[in-house]
């Protein structure tokens, strides 16, 4: 069945064609326009297969009011969303940035946790060399005699 004509049969009025339009719109199902067209009253006007300039606030000032209430609204609504995304992308890069930081000082500690090891290793190996020094030097003892 075509738009213009209702289920009675009967003519669709402009501002009904109008209002449709305004409602396929708000539901993201155009038939005229691409899918994402935002709303807007000349959209609304262009969905419904006319002129931008026909639909009027001198004549449908309801109509109108209720599209740009509705575009207000919604807008505000972007805003919000857009913002929050926003927290959520710089939250995500707060972490990424503390994720890099303590990945640095993970690999900072090992470092040092490594030559610290190697010190040991080299004073354990000092003290092994300085002490068969010491053996080499000293006397040997003298057994006791009962």
């Amino acid at each position: 069945m075509s738009d213009a004509i209702s289920t009675a049969g009967e003519a669709k009025t402009a501002e009904q064609r109008f209002r449709d339009a305004f409602d396929r719109l708000k539901d993201d199902e155009p038939r005229l326009l691409p899918r994402g067209t935002p709303v807007s009253q000349n959209n609304v006007a262009k969905e419904a297969g006319t002129d931008p300039s026909a639909l009027r606030k001198k004549r449908f000032p309801a109509l109108v009011r209720e599209i740009q209430a509705w575009v207000e609204i919604h807008s505000q609504q972007q805003t919000m969303q857009r913002a929050r995304r926003e927290r959520k992308r710089r939250s995500r890069e707060d972490l990424s940035e503390q994720n890099s930081r303590l990945t640095k000082e993970r690999d900072d500690a090992q470092s040092q946790l490594t030559s610290a090891h190697r010190l040991v290793l080299d004073l354990l190996q000092k003290n092994a060399r300085l002490q068969a020094r010491v053996d080499e030097l000293s006397p040997q003892p003298i057994p006791l005699k009962w």
